[in-house]
């Protein structure tokens, strides 16, 4: 699909890798009640049957329902990856003789429990993916100390989702070049890293001149995507779940938000998901090399 980002819609805002296989039926379940009809949900294009579906209760939203993810089912196995130089330009999807992975990405953050439940499934999980960061969502310093030593490890990268989170076809080029370079500061702050050269445009929004104003200040490959939780506004739990059905294949660039809660009680299933297709998680890093 290669679409646009939905953006943030703001709601609010040492742990090892696991390497064994296990049944993705252990892990603990959750049970969420669905209230009273009405869905919102970003600007995903929905099926009726989806349109339908019913609104989780606001009795729900309190306090924030988090469930252990348990170990990674897939172990992270280098050979398995063929590593490509990289690219000069915008992508889309992973190469396709990367068959059998799958780059999940993570946006924004403006859900400040959200961001932290994400940083600890990924510590507790092994799970292997790329933040796309607005660095001021209070998500990222207030999860900083259970992700640093994980980019540090490789397993998480950060990349830049810019500080304002504007459409940037409406900035001039040097409001561009400052809002990635202050964003870029406060990343190299919180995670002592560069985020260079990936950068994530908000909304998907982004022509030449954007590109060319990116790539002299060294972002030189905008990151899109082909599959999305569509989750950047709330959508009930089993409406996330029919997008990651569809969209959790191989070779894809999987577009997730931290933001809503509800993909928060999802992560058992989501790795389930993973299990039972043998999609390994990787990085942009692990396939391009930065």
């Amino acid at each position: 699909m290669g679409g646009r980002d939905c953006g943030s819609d703001r709601g609010v805002p040492e742990g090892s890798a696991y390497t064994g296989r296990v049944d993705r039926r252990t892990f603990i379940s959750a049970a969420v009640a669905l209230g009273a009809t009405g869905l919102m949900c970003g600007c995903a294009r929905l099926s009726p049957d989806q349109l339908a579906a019913a609104a989780l209760p606001v009795a729900s939203l309190a306090p924030l329902p988090v469930t252990a993810p348990g170990p990674q089912a897939i172990a992270f196995d280098p050979s398995r990856i063929s590593r490509q130089s990289v690219p000069n330009g915008s992508i889309y999807e992973l190469p396709n003789d990367n068959t059998d992975l799958i780059a999940w990405t993570v946006d924004d953050g403006f859900g400040d429990e959200v961001t932290q439940a994400y940083a600890r499934f990924v510590r507790d999980s092994g799970i292997r993916i790329t933040f796309f960061v607005c660095a001021e969502a209070p998500g990222w310093s207030h999860s900083a100390a259970i992700l640093r030593p994980l980019v540090e490890s490789g397993q998480v990268q950060i990349g830049n989702h810019t500080r304002t989170h504007s459409n940037l076809l409406n900035l001039s080029d040097a409001e561009i070049q400052k809002d990635l370079l202050d964003n870029n500061a406060l990343i190299g702050n919180l995670f002592g890293v560069d985020s260079r050269p990936y950068f994530r445009p908000p909304f998907g929004n982004y022509d030449d001149r954007v590109a060319a104003a990116a790539a002299s200040v060294g972002y030189t490959v905008p990151v899109l995507w082909n599959g999305t939780l569509s989750d950047s506004g709330e959508i009930p739990p089993e409406t996330l779940m029919s997008f990651a059905d569809r969209y959790m294949r191989s070779s894809n660039i999987l577009l997730g938000h931290a933001n809503f809660w509800p993909v928060t009680v999802l992560f058992p299933r989501l790795v389930g998901v993973l299990e039972d297709r043998d999609l390994m998680t990787v990085t942009l890093n692990d396939v391009y090399g930065a």
